[in-house]
């Protein structure tokens, strides 16, 4: 069974950019090689700052659109509550 990843990433302008992947490490390589999304590319360079295991694609799916609805401070608290753990 496949594990998928919601994650988000702290851009090289300080904005936040959110997204699923199986592999978030990888993913984050990719972002940082310019070919990414196109949102990250003229942002670089980018780190994970939050992941979280999802169940199923379509959880992770379901639970990127909740945290893109969060208001930045929001986001951010999210973040930092992942680093206590």
């Amino acid at each position: 069974m496949k594990t998928y990843w919601v994650y988000m990433l702290r851009c090289g302008d300080g904005t936040l950019y959110t997204g699923t992947a199986a592999d978030v490490d990888r993913r984050c390589a990719v972002h940082n090689s310019g070919k990414g999304a196109k949102y990250t590319r003229s942002r670089l360079p980018v780190i994970v700052v939050y992941r979280e295991e999802a169940a199923s694609l379509g959880d992770a799916l379901r639970r990127e659109a909740e945290i893109k609805k969060l208001s930045r401070a929001q986001k951010l608290k999210l973040a930092q509550l992942s680093d206590a753990t």
